[in-house]
Order: C-alpha cells, then sequence, then structure tokens
C-alpha cells in the first residue's frame, strides 16, 4: 500500500527495487537520484502520466529491465515505443525483449526529422554487403540483397523525378545507404615502401635494370 517513495531520498546505490503491487500515483522527484539502478519494478500501480513517469527515470543510465505495465499510462497506444525512444538502455521492458526494430520503429517515430537524414546520407549506418565488382579484384562480388525501392520511384522513368523524390523515405533504411554508396565515385590510393627504393647514386654504382617496385593499391567508394 506504499503511497509516498520519499524514504529513498539517501539510498543512491541502489541497484534493484521493486515497487510493485502499490499505490504509486506519481514517482516525480523520488527515483532520479537512483542512477546505478538496473531492475525497476513499478507494475499494478496507478501511474498515469507517462511523460512525467518516463522524465524520472531518464537518468538512469544503467537501467536494463522495467515493469510499467497494470498501470493507466500503459494504455497509452504508443506506449511502449515512447519507453523504448526515451530510455535506450532498458533491455527487458513489461517482461517482454526489446528487439532493434523497435528501437528502429521508435527512433523514427520520435525523431523523424534525424530519421530522415540518417535514411538520406551514405555513412549514417554501416552497411555490411560489398560494394560491388572492383576493377583488377576477384574476391569482390557482386551483392545478393534486393533493393527495396520507395513506392513512388517504382512508377517514375524520368530522372528529373527520381532527383524531386529523394527524400522520400525508404522502407528499409539500409536500401538507401545502399544506393547512395552505389553511386558514388570509386577512389584508388596508392602507396610505395620508398625504404626499398634506390636512390639515383645507388643506381648508377650498381649499374643494374631496376625491379619493379612493390606498390599496394586501394580501391573503394
Amino acid at each position: 500500500q506504499i503511497q509516498d517513495l520519499t524514504f529513498l531520498i539517501k539510498n543512491y546505490c541502489l541497484t534493484e527495487l521493486y515497487l510493485n503491487h502499490n499505490e504509486l500515483t506519481d514517482i516525480s522527484g523520488a527515483l532520479k537520484h537512483l542512477s546505478a539502478l538496473q531492475i525497476l519494478f513499478l507494475h499494478n500501480n496507478q501511474l498515469k502520466k507517462l511523460g512525467k513517469t518516463v522524465k524520472e527515470l531518464k537518468g538512469m543510465i544503467s537501467l536494463e529491465t522495467l515493469n510499467l505495465f497494470h498501470n493507466p499510462l500503459a494504455q497509452d497506444p504508443d506506449y511502449r515505443l515512447y519507453v523504448i525512444y526515451s530510455l535506450p538502455s532498458v533491455q527487458l521492458l513489461d517482461r517482454k525483449a526489446v528487439t532493434q526494430r523497435e528501437r528502429e520503429s521508435a527512433f523514427h517515430l520520435y525523431n523523424h526529422e534525424r530519421s530522415c537524414v540518417v535514411q538520406s546520407i551514405a555513412f549514417g549506418k554501416r552497411v555490411n554487403t560489398p560494394l560491388g565488382t572492383t576493377v583488377g579484384s576477384s574476391r569482390c562480388i557482386q551483392p545478393a540483397r534486393r533493393l527495396v525501392m520507395p513506392s513512388v520511384w517504382k512508377h517514375s522513368d524520368n530522372a528529373h523525378l527520381l532527383c524531386s523524390f529523394r527524400r522520400v523515405p525508404f522502407e528499409n533504411p539500409e536500401d538507401a545507404i545502399f544506393l547512395r554508396a552505389m553511386t558514388r565515385s570509386l577512389m584508388e590510393f596508392s602507396s610505395v615502401d620508398w625504404n626499398k627504393v634506390a636512390t639515383c647514386q645507388e643506381r648508377r654504382l650498381e649499374n643494374k635494370v631496376e625491379e619493379p617496385h612493390e606498390k599496394l593499391t586501394v580501391q573503394f567508394r
């Protein structure tokens, strides 16, 4: 039947806190100092304000397990995604593991502008798929992945129309990054070990045909 959490003011080093099955209606100002907390159970209470509750937990950078189900705030349509976005350290929410797809959905929903930027630049996310066949290299192979274009692109045959739809988000962010990476120009860098290159004097003294130097060439997009 706990309703007030003022007794926790001096408990800075708590790592686990079980407050489930109580009568809490508000936790503002009562838990934010618990930065070492890893497990927090608050299910089966009367917490109603999702924004205020999550704000109180934002300083818990070590929080991995959180239960908030069976509270009025859990009835919010985007409750789970909002908690996942606001508390990135949480791995287990309401007894269910947080997936990468949920994190991406939460990021796109609550930080849409930045999400569109990430989808439009090549260095926003690492692409593990080979970029394509490189001249003079037998180890690089053509990527097997299938590029999924936005629906508005599929019916456009003109280059200028494609440019006008540049900002349309891809269904899969990796597709946008992959497309940008494939259209980048190929760059080549060569290096030589100059310690193995004979000087003018050495060439005159030895008076022999110089062997070709070892040159290391790297190509990338």
